[in-house]
């Protein structure tokens, strides 16, 4: 058995190992998630649910932020019971397990699906222009895209390619890795109410305050680990300047996102890159104002610039598996 080769803590790093490879290779089976829901989705229903039987308009604000508090308590506990069930169904069933293992952090990565959204951008523009990148943006972002120009449909694609390797490959990586399954499903909960219900609209400003710092707090050691991996990235590909200038970048510049961690990714990207991002950009609930970040940096964006971020993102991505693999190294060795 798997089991019997190596301690639970390194199975862990080798079953991620392995889906990391695999979600990079594979990106997302649509032939199976056409049949059957992504584990993603249901745990979008339950959050549905419960948003639309708790989060009502009519009771006090205090009230509201209660229940959006006993809200989140209650998907993590439900998340973290589903992952101590699956870790006792996997060992019960052995070699077998492992496999069934590998399949569920495999689905809960983003790499290659993020990869491939963020490039229909580019080639969205080129075959369809404005409107083919508008449409192609719209799909990963949740800004009104009706009045974005090309630079700022890259930008948003950029802006979006950062934040998501922090939220979606970087923490979900560590997480599992140190916590197993009970620790993945936990996180890819929190992270999923904070994307439905963490807003500063009308409806959710009171109900999803607490998802929304739960979540700042669930992402604070990845958003900097996934800043030094783009700084890294950048050092590679573009020279030692670069890197260093992309990870002082991030000190420097992180703290004028409205987000106390998206600023870290998406200024090393930036410097990175050799672009500005941030500025004011229009959602559904409003306009939201926000510095530029990397100010000094192109502001007049295209497709050229959203596959030097792609390329970026590509290494750090490896450089991940390579930290995945020392780890493990290190881990068999004590």
């Amino acid at each position: 058995m798997v089991t019997g080769l190596c301690k639970m803590d390194d199975l862990h790093l080798l079953v991620l190992l392995i889906a990391l490879v695999a979600d990079w290779l594979l990106g997302e089976p649509n032939i199976l998630w056409s049949r059957i829901p992504h584990p993603v989705v249901l745990f979008g229903k339950v959050v549905g649910m419960l948003d639309r039987l708790l989060n009502i308009e009519t009771d006090p604000d205090a009230v509201r932020f209660r229940k959006g508090a006993v809200t989140i308590t209650a998907l993590i506990l439900v998340a973290l019971l589903a992952g101590l069930a699956l870790d006792l169904l996997f060992e019960a069933i052995g070699f077998f397990g492992f496999f069934l293992e590998v399949f569920v952090v495999f689905t809960l990565l983003a790499q290659r699906s993020l990869h491939d959204h963020v490039k229909a951008v580019v080639q969205g523009l080129r075959n369809g222009g404005l409107e083919g990148g508008r449409k192609a943006v719209g799909m990963i972002v949740g800004r009104e895209t009706a009045f974005l120009d090309v630079s700022g449909t890259c930008r948003a694609a950029i802006e979006s390619l950062a934040e998501n390797f922090s939220d979606g490959v970087v923490a979900p990586a560590i997480w599992y890795a140190v916590f197993g399954l009970p620790g993945l499903l936990v996180y890819k909960m929190i992270n999923t109410a904070d994307s439905m219900i963490g807003y500063r609209s009308d409806r959710y400003f009171w109900f999803g305050k607490a998802s929304a710092r739960v979540d700042d707090l669930a992402n604070w050691l990845p958003a900097r680990f996934s800043a030094a991996l783009i700084a890294l990235a950048s050092g590679l590909l573009h020279g030692s300047r670069r890197g260093i200038e992309s990870m002082k970048s991030a000190l420097r510049n992180a703290g004028l996102h409205n987000s106390p961690n998206a600023g870290w990714p998406e200024a090393a990207m930036a410097s990175g890159a050799g672009i500005a991002l941030g500025g004011s950009r229009i959602y559904s609930h409003g306009r939201v104002e926000q510095a530029w970040i990397n100010p000094s940096g192109k502001r007049l964006l295209a497709g050229g610039d959203v596959d030097t971020a792609l390329a970026l993102f590509a290494t750090s991505c490896f450089l991940s598996w390579g930290g995945v693999v020392l780890w493990l190294c290190i881990a068999l060795l004590v």
